[in-house]
């Protein structure tokens, strides 16, 4: 039964039993003044709604939050009761003490909102390096910039920032989390638990009716009326580019999550995905019939499949709206589409470079006085990081570099009035140690694991010289890079990169929902079978729980410094723009 109810006034009893209800925001909550987020109380049985007492600092919940909520006495038919209350918001700042009871049991959180300073900064880039791990970086480094004598022969443009700090990342509910839910916190300053983004995961079967916060998205449209762009490489409604905008539980709910970007109406949006916006007749994947690149076109948003569609549309100075959907699924990284020619470069030639997707973004966005926000993704490096495939990681990684370094030389034209943060959501177990001392083309004579070179024995890698754009032009050199993960499936190792396609170290086991070694690279010269380190049912490398890196420059860069959370970065890009009620 659902009825809408009003609480009395008062004050809760003192915590009393085991299986106290749950309140959502959880404990230790930080909250924006002004931002907007649904507020709800878990009962772990059905109880009297005439005995239940909510107070917000002492006061009714009601009168604090200007009305009364919904009370469910059997949430999903189970004799669980619970009050739900959308959409509310906090304005002033300060300490926040909820209380919540049922006449026998009562639980207490507390809650900080904040203020922000005045506006500082008129745009605010995010730039996300997903699974990017400091072996990554150091990689892309030395493949891009080159080594001597100990000494880098350059700096990379996301290293070459004036303020640093390291990021924890952990989640709601484990110390290990997932893009989705690391995503979600840079969107909105809140944790969530894995696989949700912009909501508070809660007991319900249904993955949209979660508790929602407020994602930066909707803020600075709704607050400042600024331009949002959202960028990727990977399907666009995947964890990261979707986190910006979407409010669900379950991150693989795809074909609502394009619902929610085009009610949200991100004024840029590319990356691929495009079958979860098409029917199944419009050769897409949606289980409706609902075509949404026909919407997002109708409801004026140009609409470019290729780098050259995508260049031109954006250099149009009437162009303030644009929709770049390149794949069907994920893009294609930079080693496939420059050097190799894998995955699915052959067909789909002429998907646009991260840069292009950036400078496409800028053109665009620039064009609102008011601002933008934008939140660009370099994807592949996580996804090549899970199955193992280091060479196309680090290349990714040099292709994030170059959009910073793109951004970066474009800030500066303006007079730095843009705030520009590179960071990774989540680490992954890789660590350098070392090269791979192996000549492709000679017969081994030697087992693999005696040509990886350590300490001295490892020296400097021999790629040839960087192109223009950083890349090497091979990667099957005599002395590479040893990356290694600490997370393994069961696999053959080869110590070698792909150069047909991207790694594939598992397959489907015999036994249901368990994996095994691909067989594809059995025969590889020196290929050893490994016995993996994870449970059968995981089929790839996994997510680390350390703390990842955050570069920054530019106004409200000042706040990235010693050791962060994940939700601080929010409030970093918050007190830039001044979003609190009372920091206008």
């Amino acid at each position: 039964m659902i009825k809408p109810v009003a609480i009395t006034l008062g004050l809760v009893l003192s915590a009393s039993a085991a299986g106290a209800q749950t309140i959502y925001p959880i404990d230790r909550a930080e909250i924006l003044s002004g931002a907007q987020f649904d507020f709800k109380v878990e009962f772990p049985d059905k109880i009297d709604p005439a005995k239940l007492k909510v107070t917000v600092n002492g006061q009714d919940y009601a009168a604090a939050f200007g009305r009364a909520g919904t009370f469910v006495e059997r949430e999903d038919g189970k004799d669980q009761s619970a009050l739900l209350l959308r959409d509310v918001a906090l304005t002033a700042p300060g300490p926040v003490v909820v209380e919540a009871g049922d006449g026998a049991r009562s639980r207490k959180v507390t809650w900080t909102v904040y203020d922000t300073p005045p506006r500082k900064a008129k745009n605010v880039i995010l730039f996300i390096g997903d699974g990017m791990s400091p072996a990554h970086r150091i990689a892309a480094r030395l493949l891009s910039k080159g080594i001597a004598e100990g000494k880098s022969l350059g700096k990379l443009a996301i290293d070459d920032m004036p303020h640093m700090a390291l990021v924890a990342t952990a989640g709601s509910d484990s110390i290990i989390t997932d893009s989705a839910n690391s995503a979600s916190a840079y969107a909105t300053g809140h944790k969530s638990a894995v696989n949700a983004m912009g909501v508070y995961a809660d007991r319900t079967r249904d993955p949209f009716d979660d508790p929602k916060v407020e994602t930066i998205a909707s803020l600075v449209k709704r607050r400042l009326n600024m331009a949002v762009g959202i960028v990727s490489n990977t399907e666009i409604q995947d964890a990261t580019p979707a986190a910006m905008v979407a409010h669900t539980r379950r991150r693989a709910e795809y074909d609502q999550i394009v619902e929610q970007f085009f009610a949200a109406r991100p004024d840029v949006l590319l990356g691929g995905g495009s079958a979860n916006f098409l029917p199944k007749a419009a050769s897409g994947k949606r289980k409706d019939d609902i075509d949404y690149v026909a919407r997002f076109k109708e409801a004026g948003y140009p609409f470019a499949t290729t780098a050259g569609e995508l260049n031109a549309l954006a250099a149009k100075p009437e162009t303030g709206r644009l929709l770049g959907l390149f794949t069907p699924g994920n893009m294609d990284g930079a080693l496939d589409r420059k050097f190799l020619k894998g995955g699915g470069v052959k067909k789909f030639p002429e998907q646009p470079d991260l840069t292009e997707q950036v400078q496409a973004a800028l053109n665009v966005l620039s064009r609102n006085e008011a601002g933008f926000f934008l939140m660009v993704e370099s994807g592949l490096i996580d996804k090549y990081a899970h199955v193992l495939d280091m060479e196309r990681a680090v290349y990714d990684t040099i292709m994030l570099d170059n959009a910073v370094r793109l951004t970066r030389d474009w800030a500066s034209r303006r007079g730095d009035d843009t705030l520009i943060l590179v960071v990774a959501d989540h680490n992954h177990p890789n660590s350098l140690v070392g090269t791979i001392n192996d000549d492709m083309a000679a017969t081994l004579n030697v087992p693999f694991r005696e040509r990886v070179g350590v300490y001295d024995k490892a020296g400097f890698p021999n790629y040839p010289s960087p192109d223009a754009e950083g890349y090497p032009s091979r990667v099957d050199v005599s002395r590479r890079l040893a990356i290694f993960s600490a997370s393994l499936p069961d696999h053959y190792e080869t110590f070698r990169p792909k150069l047909d396609d991207p790694n594939e170290p598992t397959v489907k086991g015999d036994d249901p929902a368990t994996f095994k070694a691909n067989e594809k690279y059995k025969d590889v010269p020196g290929a050893v079978q490994r016995p993996g380190n994870l449970p059968a049912m995981i089929g790839a490398s996994v997510h680390s729980g350390e703390d990842v890196i955050l570069t920054a420059t530019g106004p409200g860069s000042e706040r990235v410094r010693g050791s962060m959370d994940n939700t601080e970065v929010f409030r970093a890009m918050a007190e830039a723009l001044g979003l609190a009620t009372t920091g206008q």
